[in-house]
């Protein structure tokens, strides 16, 4: 009897490890825009099934040469973003950005318009399918590098979608990336500007590092990070310096580490935990 009652008890705690925790969608969203079907990851808090109440948005944009599914997969933690969703009763969406698009609508390619395919195709059909805050007070963006970029892009150029913003080595000047590799850049960025690349000035107009003045007009609450040892460093030094003079509210650190995994993973909970301030600010909390 008492063997009985250990191996119930076995399965009651397997039984009750097994249905905690974060739910993960895999949604099918279609673009008018491009005439294509992405996918997307959804992250779902383990409340969310619990509860009728609306939800926060948390939308997590990978970088370049990557994928809707990256955050779910090349974090060392392959919970990481399951266990924040939980921690936070935050819904965290991970649309596609397909491998070069910087998050922009492309003057040449109508096949990249991905501006519009995440503030107006995405953040609908996320609106329509989950219980979501569906306001910019309880809607958040964030992302690494390319991501970065497209994360501080959107939120410039589209303040009434979301209350902050945050980069994790943000690709900020893609001009400047030039640079270091200018026909590898340009290569890279075929799909948004074409195969002959386009003038510096071209890339200088959809450039993060020169939206200051969108953000201090916009003042959306805005997280910053990048890697001492991160290629980008440079660029996002130079935006920290340029919000810091125009005195633009924000929150911009330093930390060890490069252009990697590691670092993201490290990253992440900051910039979670910065919007869980800024949404119990604005009134939203889910109990």
């Amino acid at each position: 009897m008492k063997n009985f009652k250990i191996i119930l008890l076995a399965v009651f705690l397997c039984s009750s490890l097994l249905s905690y925790g974060a739910k993960v969608d895999t949604l099918q969203i279609e673009s008018v825009a491009m005439g294509k079907t992405y996918k997307a990851a959804v992250v779902l808090p383990n409340s969310y099934a619990k509860s009728k109440a609306s939800f926060p948005v948390l939308y997590l944009l990978h970088g370049a040469y990557g994928h809707f599914g990256d955050w779910l997969k090349n974090t060392p933690d392959k919970k990481l973003v399951q266990n924040l969703s939980d921690q936070y009763n935050l819904i965290i969406v991970m649309p596609e950005g397909e491998t070069f698009s910087f998050y922009l609508d492309s003057p040449v390619n109508k096949g990249s318009q991905f501006e519009t395919y995440i503030t107006k195709e995405v953040i609908q059909k996320i609106d329509k399918t989950y219980r979501t805050i569906s306001d910019k007070k309880g809607r958040v963006i964030s992302g690494l590098s390319m991501g970065g970029h497209g994360a501080l892009y959107l939120s410039s150029k589209h303040p009434d979608l979301f209350c902050a913003a945050g980069s994790m080595s943000g690709a900020v000047d893609m001009g400047g990336m030039l640079n270091r590799d200018a026909v590898q850049v340009t290569k890279f960025m075929e799909p948004v500007f074409g195969k002959e690349g386009a003038p510096q000035e071209v890339y200088a107009s959809y450039a993060v590092l020169g939206m200051v003045d969108k953000m201090k007009a916009n003042k959306l609450a805005l997280i910053i990070d990048c890697g001492v040892d991160d290629f980008l460093i440079e660029p996002n030094r130079e935006l920290h310096r340029r919000l810091v003079y125009s005195k633009v509210d924000h929150d911009y650190t330093e930390r060890p580490g490069a252009h990697t995994w590691d670092y993201w993973e490290n990253s992440l909970p900051y910039h979670v935990l910065y919007f869980s301030k800024v949404l119990a600010k604005n009134g939203v909390v889910v109990n």
